[in-house]
């Protein structure tokens, strides 16, 4: 089927299969958004007043994603998800009891993990009945109901490995906890990633036919179960402690899932990117410099290293950086996104991608 605001979908997904499957397709894979031509001149529509009802008014969230997408051309492997957005009240320490307090652009969590040792995580359990619970559940339901024949609904972002303990437990707390008391971490983180992937399994149910499978906070689509693995966490600790205390985790979750891709958030989490090369199936990695660093072509070397171990690759570039990226990089697998600042620049763009990709170098 053609989406409203992606007519090409049907080749889309052909070529995102291709990608998942780590199969050349004429090009790399390349997710390129700009402003539409024909864009209507219409102002945004007017943001609530207080933050609550920023990231829980569903009729604003509703005008919000289709005032966006009429504007936006996505190209290539881009496509217009739906979403409230992601601040963290749709996400697992919300639904286990971390007060969650939201401001106009985010949102954080207050631990409830105080006391010495971990024990207490054991014994907590997803709150079906409280306020967030149900709030993401109706936001599902609307996602959907919105999406059918003109985008995508978000399976959402809410959480994952060694993030959801660090925002139970908090982050300077964890850090004595990885050294005082490892075992009882990787059993926290066990018990969590179960949880992660019961809690999964309900929103999927509710996505899965709109969606034709599912996309999350990342933006890739699967004809099944995909999301972005993550361990911001991990920034601050040795390959060998992420290795004995966060990878089991990281690969029962992808064993959960049909398609991953692994979130390397900052150049002090690139420590770790050879020993997630070495999860079977983890078929994609992203590397992300981070806010204010250098490009990741400026770090080739780790780029290369994915490529070498057969994963998937994905980065974000501006539109200049392509050519010289597609010069050193094999395009089989490769998944660059960019914006442009119009329509034919992004058009373009896209017929560039064909000359200057090479399936393996």
């Amino acid at each position: 089927m053609s989406l409203e605001f992606k007519p090409d979908w049907e080749e889309t997904k052909e070529r995102y299969r291709a990608f998942w499957a780590h199969e050349y397709f004429g090009r790399c894979a390349l997710a390129v958004t700009a402003p539409r031509d024909d864009a209507p001149d219409e102002p945004p529509p007017a943001r609530p007043t207080t933050p609550y009802q920023r990231w829980t008014d569903l009729d604003y969230a509703a005008a919000s994603n289709s005032w966006a997408m009429c504007r936006t051309f996505y190209g290539g492997e881009a496509f217009p998800v739906w979403t409230i957005g992601y601040p963290g009240h749709t996400a697992i320490p919300a639904f286990l009891g971390c007060r969650t307090e939201l401001d106009f652009e985010t949102g954080w969590w207050h631990p409830i993990v105080l006391g010495e040792g971990l024990e207490e995580v054991l014994e907590l359990r997803v709150d079906h009945a409280g306020e967030w619970w149900r709030f993401t559940l109706k936001a599902l339901e609307r996602a959907v109901r919105e999406s059918a024949g003109r985008c995508i609904p978000s399976i959402g972002a809410f959480g994952g490995c060694g993030d959801t303990l660090a925002a139970l437990r908090g982050t300077d707390r964890l850090l004595y906890d990885v050294i005082d008391r490892p075992e009882e971490v990787v059993a926290a983180e066990a018990y969590l990633m179960e949880m992660w992937c019961e809690v999964y399994e309900e929103f999927y149910y509710i996505v899965r036919e709109v969606s034709e499978g599912s996309t999350s906070w990342f933006g890739f689509w699967s004809p099944g179960k995909t999301y972005a693995a993550q361990n911001d966490f991990s920034y601050m600790i040795s390959p060998k402690m992420f290795r004995e205390l966060f990878l089991p985790t990281i690969e029962r979750q992808t064993q959960y899932l049909d398609h991953t891709v692994y979130h390397v958030d900052g150049i002090g989490a690139f420590a770790h990117v050879s020993e997630l090369c070495e999860l079977p199936r983890l078929q994609a990695i992203q590397i992300l410099p981070g806010a204010g660093k250098p490009s990741p072509l400026h770090f080739m070397e780790t780029l290369k290293m994915v490529q070498k171990a057969g994963k998937n690759l994905q980065i974000s570039l501006s539109p200049e950086e392509l050519e010289p990226a597609l010069a050193q990089l094999s395009a089989r697998g490769l998944f660059v996104t960019t914006f442009c600042t119009t329509e034919s620049e992004a058009r373009e763009l896209l017929k560039n991608a064909e000359r200057w990709s090479i399936a393996d170098r």
